[in-house]
């Protein structure tokens, strides 16, 4: 560790400078950052015709470092260059996956453990290898051991909601090797499209891969609009067999994913009779969970997708095939005779189980063909099919769960590893999925604290980054969300648990990257403190060199604008805008955050209840001055599961009142429901409560900003009631599941 140490604070104060006649050269930065390294004062050049000398079995590893070397050289040099020899060896280098690196002037020595740890230590060499001044590639001498800390390290594609090409996803492996992830999560079909092609079922091809139209938009946003294009695209399997060859040369294995039960319109679009209904059906033009899923009470079902699994099984070499197995509603099992006559002769005692009779099925038939499943945490309902690997991404329950079971999981969070969230909350942001997963949250993820109990942690094999493509409709776009986020997440798979300084991640970003200006780099805000009448605000960036300036008169910031020195009192309802200035010039985008000062802002409050879904926070978040946004991911909301928000505030002394409201969040795609009624009472004494003003419409598709006008009154004491609208109904989103309860900042004025 104190080598870990001492490479960082290298990386960090960059003191390697190249010396006389360029012989010695500085060391680039790296990621994921390794378990040792030292350096040298020696350089190796590296010359487009190197000598490579490889051990018997390394044949192909020589030949992709050379294509390396070749696109990476752009002129002759006329240095004297080094050899490499790459060789292996269990006893030197005992870990799976792990190398060896030892480079001086006459050669360049890498060895591993295995083929896979030849991979790596080639990406270490890339990542440390530049452009000399004289010609070809300089690399600084060193000497780093390395191996992984997890076995499993992911990223998953989802091109089943938005195509991507073979270029693309090959690119797409390129960093992945780059960064020496080692599993790639091919997800392949969905409602909005199947991606594969089945030559058993041409039909997949011509109707399920294509869809009349897309959605605009977000989900949220109703009524829901559409381009009135025609959308889609498949892998042939020799394009399939060209990427999986690809990777496997990268030491990257592919591990599809052909959904089921649920996710399945697109192929009942092409075969109806899989359904419970018969259809007939389409291929899914908007985002989101359906109820029409394939039929567990039909053995033609089964068929169908051993089918579909033996075509899959045939071209992936992969261990693991996933089956999905999340998402799936049991609305049309209840209703379909074929289903319940199943439950009857298996004995089930209801739709979850058989959920678990259809995984186990489907486990059965692929451990029959020597694979191993990989499904959602939803695998769990219902009881978890032996052998299964669980990828937890609701949370750290189904990880637990499974442990527990003494099956592996690898961890997949949602709020840290969905690579679809928004990274930035300025609003000029592209539409997302929702949520808000900065670069900083994926770097702190810590999977084994998440997962609790020690006991437990033999069972994790790795984590995974996830991509889902509902809004990424471009390459450009994906791009922009993928990274640097995925880089993070390879840091947290690869490198030693101790390994967390996010500051000097991020200069080794920059570095390695060359990228001046990301969202990372971008002005952010905290409340540092809350008073009566007062708001304490902080600005930060981490922007090396850069200025903060700002203004609340609503003006956009200029060179000569009051730089930022500490934290701001802000009295007064404003928007307080802030912008970077390097060298005098304005960098990057506005900064802007509106603050409402009511008679209410910082005013003691209590709750009877606290939130208790994941949108929580403490009651200071009702009159914290800062309206929580229609993205709903800023941590200004407070949600109620199957209980109502009542808050009292306390105004601290008599005070004429005017005006009393709230924001409601009405989302029916998020499960978020307006409430029943939401009323206001006032005292003088706290004893003795008037009912003052009540709302019962709440039409907005979205934020409500309740403001309710009522006869001037003395008072100190408000008491506030949101009845929760409690069961979501049938035809609803998640129909017979509790509603959320979403309000934000509460009005007294």
């Amino acid at each position: 560790m104190r080598r870990i140490f001492l490479f960082s604070v290298f990386i960090t104060v960059h003191t390697c400078l190249f010396a006389q006649k360029n012989r010695v050269a500085s060391p680039a930065a790296l990621i994921p950052l390794p378990v040792a390294a030292s350096w040298t004062s020696s350089s190796a050049f590296i010359t487009a015709n190197a000598e490579i000398k490889a051990m018997a079995g390394l044949e192909k590893e020589a030949a992709l470092l050379r294509e390396y070397i070749g696109a990476a050289v752009n002129r002759p040099s006329a240095n004297r260059q080094a050899a490499i020899i790459l060789s292996l060896d269990t006893v030197q280098v005992k870990q799976p996956e792990g190398y060896l690196l030892n480079i001086s002037a006459p050669q360049i020595k890498l060895t591993a453990h295995d083929a896979a740890g030849i991979g790596h230590g080639i990406a270490t060499l890339r990542q440390l290898w530049h452009p000399a001044t004289a010609g070809g590639l300089v690399v600084p001498g060193a000497v780093i051991t390395d191996y992984p800390r997890f076995a499993y390290r992911g990223m998953h594609l989802d091109v089943g909601r938005h195509f991507f090409s073979v270029d693309f996803v090959k690119q797409f492996i390129d960093q992945l090797a780059f960064y020496k992830i080692n599993n790639f999560h091919w997800h392949l079909t969905d409602d909005q499209g199947w991606r594969m092609e089945i030559k058993k079922y041409p039909a997949l091809q011509s109707v399920s891969a294509w869809r009349a139209q897309t959605m605009i938009g977000h989900k949220k946003e109703l009524p829901h609009r559409f381009d009135g294009k025609r959308y889609g695209g498949y892998y042939t399997q020799e394009q399939i067999k060209e990427v999986i060859a690809y990777a496997a040369a990268r030491h990257i294995n592919v591990i599809p994913e052909i959904e089921m039960p649920g996710h399945a319109l697109a192929a009942l679009a092409a075969y109806p009779s899989l359904g419970c209904t018969g259809g007939p059906y389409k291929t899914a033009e908007f985002w989101g969970v359906f109820d029409d899923v394939f039929c567990a009470g039909k053995d033609s079902t089964f068929i169908f997708l051993q089918d579909v699994l033996d075509e899959v099984i045939a071209l992936f070499p992969s261990t693991y095939i996933h089956i999905g197995g999340d998402e799936c509603p049991k609305v049309k099992w209840k209703q379909c005779a074929a289903c319940q006559q199943r439950m009857k002769a298996q004995h089930l005692p209801d739709e979850a189980a058989l959920q678990s009779y259809f995984i186990r099925r489907i486990s059965d038939y692929v451990r029959s063909k020597g694979r191993r499943i990989i499904g959602w945490d939803e695998i769990l309902e219902g009881g978890l099919a032996p052998g299964a690997v669980v990828m937890s991404w609701r949370g750290v329950e189904g990880a637990v769960s499974a442990a527990k079971q003494q099956q592996q999981v690898i961890m997949t969070p949602e709020d840290e590893l969905y690579f679809d969230h928004y990274q930035s909350l300025y609003p000029e942001e592209k539409t997302a999925a929702g949520g808000y997963t900065p670069l900083e949250e994926v770097y702190a993820y810590e999977p084994l604290k998440a997962a609790g109990d020690t006991a437990l942690l033999p069972y994790i094999s790795g984590i995974q980054g996830e991509i889902w493509s509902e809004y990424l409709s471009t390459p450009e776009h994906a791009n922009y969300m993928i990274y640097p986020r995925l880089q993070a997440m390879a840091e947290r798979a690869w490198s030693p648990m101790q390994v967390r300084n996010y500051d000097q991640f991020t200069r080794r970003l920059e570095a390695l990257t060359g990228n001046g200006y990301t969202t990372w780099h971008e002005i952010n805000y905290a409340l540092d403190s809350l008073a009566k009448g007062k708001l304490y605000v902080s600005l930060r960036s981490q922007l090396k060199g850069a200025t903060i300036r700002y203004t609340t008169d609503g003006s956009t910031p200029v060179a000569a604008s009051p730089a930022y020195k500490g934290r701001i009192l802000l009295t007064r309802s404003c928007t307080l805008q802030a912008m970077l200035f390097v060298q005098g010039k304005p960098v990057g985008r506005l900064f802007h955050q509106p603050f409402e000062i009511y008679k209410s802002t910082g005013a003691l409050i209590t709750l009877q209840q606290p939130p208790n879904t994941k949108h929580n926070g403490d009651a200071t978040t009702l009159v914290n001055g800062i309206a929580g946004t229609h993205r709903f991911n800023d941590q200004q909301w407070l949600g109620f599961s199957a209980r109502d928000l009542h808050a009292f505030i306390d105004l601290g002394s008599k005070q004429e009142i005017k005006l009393l409201g709230a924001n409601v969040l009405n989302y029916h795609w998020q499960r978020m429901w307006e409430p029943a009624s939401l009323s206001f009472e006032v005292s003088a004494d706290g004893k003795h409560y008037e009912r003052v003003a009540v709302a019962d419409s709440f039409p907005v598709n979205g934020i409500n900003q309740i403001r309710l006008s009522i006869r001037p009154v003395q008072a100190r004491y408000i008491k506030v009631t949101a009845v929760n609208k409690g069961v979501i109904p049938a035809g609803g989103y998640g129909a017979g599941g509790n509603s959320m309860l979403l309000a934000d900042e509460i009005i007294v004025n």
